[in-house]
């Protein structure tokens, strides 16, 4: 498996393929829907309000996105997906390329406390889509950490990192910890995860 999620993919909501056309709709309503997240927060997200700001007629949208949660997990997907594929260049140190992997999953909305809230929420949603974009979600960063930990792809050390990550995310969801400090938090699991990674990683 690739370690990066095609761009053709990564331009689809979960139900189509798409037209140019279509992908520019769907483009439209996930960039409104991150101004309207900013704007209002999460519980003030509608579908509806979202299309008006994206200046889509809400009918349209909804052949798109059937709730909010499927809106706010594609704007996820869609950052995650974006990631360039992941370079190794040969570096030796296991524990900084699985530290480097984290921080930028974290990052990827943890500057906008408001959307990475919203991401937390969205996520845990059990309709369908949501549930068909949140395994991909899954595998992307699976693939991610795999590709990371190189020769050392242990399937347990694997899915001590996985849920490092996800429990990290409700951490934060929760009000335990800041967002934008939970990419600090996710380099000291990865070091205490990773055998000898609190002497300098496995190499």
């Amino acid at each position: 498996m690739s370690g990066h999620v095609s761009g053709e993919v990564s331009t689809e909501p979960t139900r189509r393929r798409l037209t140019p056309r279509q992908a520019d709709t769907v483009r439209r309503l996930t960039d409104a829907a991150v101004e309207e997240v900013r704007d209002t927060g999460y519980e003030g997200l509608t579908v509806r309000n979202v299309a008006r700001r994206a200046g889509v007629a809400p009918a349209t949208a909804y052949t798109y996105f059937a709730s909010k949660n499927h809106l706010i997990t594609e704007v996820f997907w869609r950052r995650l997906s974006a990631l360039p594929p992941l370079e190794t260049g040969g570096d030796p140190d296991v524990t900084g390329r699985v530290e480097r992997v984290l921080r930028e999953i974290a990052l990827l909305v943890s500057d906008e406390p408001e959307l990475a809230a919203a991401c937390t929420t969205a996520m845990l949603g059990t309709d369908p889509d949501v549930r068909e974009l949140r395994a991909r979600i899954g595998v992307a960063i699976r693939t991610r950490l795999r590709d990371a930990l190189g020769g050392h792809a242990d399937p347990a050390v694997l899915g001590a990192l996985e849920l490092a990550y996800s429990g990290a995310l409700l951490h934060a969801g929760m009000g335990y910890t800041s967002y934008a400090r939970m990419a600090d938090r996710l380099a000291e699991m990865a070091r205490l995860i990773l055998p000898g990674g609190g002497q300098g990683g496995v190499r």
